[in-house]
């Protein structure tokens, strides 16, 4: 059976065009990618752009993909990652 820390998100880190990375929380996440989709409606993958409104979007981009292409060249990144205490 599989250790379930090895699901647990801490934690994401966010890298976007000529900005630091940044350290956010899954739900500080999730509501980036809903303001991301809002902005860039037409950019996203077919399959996320099925979903039903932005919330489900979001989440099939966090569940899915690390990364999101904002214009030709610029693309969004993140990745999960565990903080140690």
């Amino acid at each position: 059976m599989a250790n379930a820390l090895l699901y647990r998100e801490d934690a994401y880190v966010l890298l976007e065009p000529n900005q630091p990375e940044r350290f956010v929380t899954p739900e500080e996440m999730l509501a980036y990618l809903e303001a991301l989709i809002d902005r860039y409606p037409d950019n996203l993958p077919m399959g996320t752009a099925e979903r039903g409104d932005r919330k489900a979007q979001a989440q099939d981009l966090l569940n899915t993909a690390c990364e999101f292409e904002t214009e030709p060249g610029l693309v969004v990144q993140w990745y999960v990652v565990r903080l140690e205490k």
